[in-house]
């Protein structure tokens, strides 16, 4: 640690940002928690100084808890900087969670909250069942439900913010003993079936979500977790070399949140999705089977499909001759993915840096939507330094700790699956063919017919809710304002009648695209406001934004709106979408934006687009 700790010092002497950060995130990998937290911290405070430029998006978030949580807040801090988040976090008074959230002037009904955790013990809100006092009955387990139901339909009521609720967990030692597994009515049972109603109870409501404290506790082992002393001293109830755990298991959803996520995921391949150099080893000299050390490697596989189905894009980086390894990628009877599980293949001797900045280009996605695995660490650094947004994911020198490094990486949570997600990969198949047919066309008007487009706009119902806020939290490039919004905030606005919430979906001869634009609108008499107009980078270029434009302001025009003004607000991604209000008629006025007089001739649905 004290060798990192000198690196750091140099590089950030030397006003080298980027290696400066690679070289905190190896430290974090190595030794994270409270004694590499406030270097960390301290670390970032001098990257500002350095006019360090990769953007961090922000987050504010509340802890309401019955239980210490101080040390945990500049681990949680130092490891969310690390995956450009900045979070500004409020602390409720210790074990006063129910009036913060029956006061209207809690803390954590504060303005631009973001988030809110809700962190309660088993021993606190149960005590009688934490010690297996008496029998449990189902009355009591109801009441303890109840009471979380209340606590969450009260938040709820003063506050759209998202809402993480711990569950509770087993102690881990049953009173009953061996006994307990016998009863009907046992200790274990009914914290279980109060686990199950804070789930009930939590589906209720949009963007509330259950943390599963008690997994968490059991996967780093109930023994070890607490430290009795410090519970009984400071009335923290996790041992210090745990609470990083925590802050892990917070990050999980902090990050989907914020939008800090991946949507592709790109792997190496020799000693990372399979044990053994290609070319020193040959096809069959590889390490990949269901026997040690090949098991491993399946592993990492396994993990791949399962973020595949999650609807993270997967491609392939590596260092290789081409031929032979699409050879082991489409036969060796130890692959668990294929070759149509990757969306893109760049196997050649390039760098790969430039290799990571052609996959995003291809795919049409930021570099900072990527992640990258690479069992070498010169490789890892050498992507931390060129690409520093790219989430570079750290490998211990064990490939049997690969897969679980993947899985525990939170830029690939999702709060929820969209019917879009589940088909992704199906999807970047099919834009792959769109793309070789482009290229075989004379011309762009012969390449939009021949895609035999057809384009659905579509009022949103409480069905698309999920997939709408998805696209607004996470569409940067053609987006006029980047506004972001939880599904809560989706469904208030399908409340107000002031406003419409359209959705596109496309389809065309290669497949269906799902929903892949969205607009919202506010209207006051005959005006109209464009408060929100995006679109998947996915569709970019197909003039697909000119017809879902141009349908949605017929339907203006049909409830009596004459004027609609609209805005663009630079990001440092949204620059495909700079010149969409003057490319359609729309005319700047520096002090009102952008507007257009409805009906408006400029506007039409071009004719290679069926409706």
């Amino acid at each position: 640690m004290a060798d990192i700790r000198k690196n750091i010092d140099q590089a950030l002497g030397a006003k080298d940002a980027s290696l400066a950060r690679a070289l905190m995130t190896e430290l974090w990998a190595g030794y994270p928690g409270p004694a590499s937290a406030p270097l960390i911290l301290s670390g970032f405070q001098a990257l500002g100084d350095l006019g360090d430029d990769v953007e961090a998006n922000l987050l504010n978030i509340c802890l309401l808890r019955s239980f210490a949580v101080e040390p945990c807040v500049p681990i949680l801090k130092a490891a969310a900087l690390l995956g450009h988040i900045k979070l500004n976090v409020t602390l409720g008074e210790f074990n006063t969670y129910a009036q913060d959230i029956l006061s209207p002037k809690s803390p954590a009904y504060a303005p631009q909250m973001d988030c809110v955790i809700l962190g309660v013990q088993t021993r606190d809100i149960a005590p009688d069942l934490w010690i297996g006092q008496g029998i449990p009955t189902s009355e009591r387990v109801a009441d303890v439900i109840g009471s979380f139901e209340s606590l969450i339909s009260t938040f709820r009521s003063h506050s759209d913010a998202y809402l993480l609720v711990h569950n509770l967990q087993q102690p881990a030692w049953a009173s009953a003993g061996v006994l307990d597994v016998a009863y009907a009515q046992s200790q274990r049972d009914a914290i279980s079936q109060i686990n199950t109603g804070l789930v009930t109870a939590a589906a209720k409501h949009k963007g509330v979500h259950v943390l599963d404290y008690d997994a968490l506790v059991a996967r780093h082992g109930r023994a070890n977790w607490s430290d009795e002393s410090r519970w009984l001293t400071m009335r923290l109830p996790i041992a210090m070399e745990k609470l990083h755990h925590l802050s892990d298991e917070w990050l999980k959803y902090l990050v989907p949140m914020s939008g800090r996520i991946a949507k592709a995921l790109v792997v190496d391949l020799d000693n990372t999705l399979w044990g053994g150099v290609l070319g020193e080893d040959g096809a069959d000299g590889i390490q990949l089977d269901g026997e040690y050390p090949g098991a491993a490697y399946q592993a990492v596989q396994q993990a791949l499909l399962d973020l595949s189905r999650r609807g993270v894009i997967l491609a392939v980086c590596s260092k290789n001759d081409e031929a032979d390894a699409l050879k082991v990628i489409e036969s060796h009877p130890g692959m668990l993915v294929g070759p149509n599980s990757f969306s893109v293949l760049k196997i050649n001797w390039q760098d790969k840096a430039t290799n990571i900045q052609a996959i995003a280009d291809e795919l049409n996605i930021g570099t900072d939507a990527i992640a990258f695995l690479d069992d070498n660490a010169s490789e890892r650094l050498w992507v931390r330094q060129s690409l520093p947004e790219v989430c570079v994911i750290e490998l211990g020198d064990d490939p049997m700790t690969f897969a679980d490094a993947l899985r525990r990486t939170p830029v690939f949570e999702r709060l929820g699956l969209s019917s879009e997600d589940k088909q992704r990969s199906r999807q970047y198949a099919e834009q792959r063919q769109r793309n070789d047919l482009q290229g075989s066309m004379s011309s762009l008007k012969d390449f939009y017919w021949s895609l035999d487009m057809h384009l659905d706009v579509f009022s949103v119902t409480s069905a698309d809710v999920a997939r709408v806020a998805q696209l607004t939290q996470k569409t940067n490039q053609f987006n006029l304002t980047t506004r972001r919004y939880s599904e809560v905030d989706i469904s208030r606005f399908l409340d107000e009648p002031s406003f419409d919430v359209f959705a596109a979906r496309v389809t065309d001869r290669f497949g269906d695209s799902g929903i892949i634009a969205v607009a919202i609108v506010e209207t006051k008499d005959t005006k109209a406001r464009l408060d929100t107009f995006l679109m998947s980078c996915r569709v970019i270029g197909k003039t697909i934004e000119t017809g879902v434009l141009s349908i949605i302001v017929d339907r203006l025009e049909a409830k009596g709106v004459t004027k609609l003004v609209g805005h663009f607000i630079a990001s440092a991604k949204n620059f495909p979408a700079i010149s969409f209000l003057a490319d359609h008629g729309f005319k700047e006025d520096k002090d009102l934006g952008w507007q257009i007089e409805l009906p408006d001739a400029s506007l039409y649905v071009p004719d290679w687009i069926k409706t």
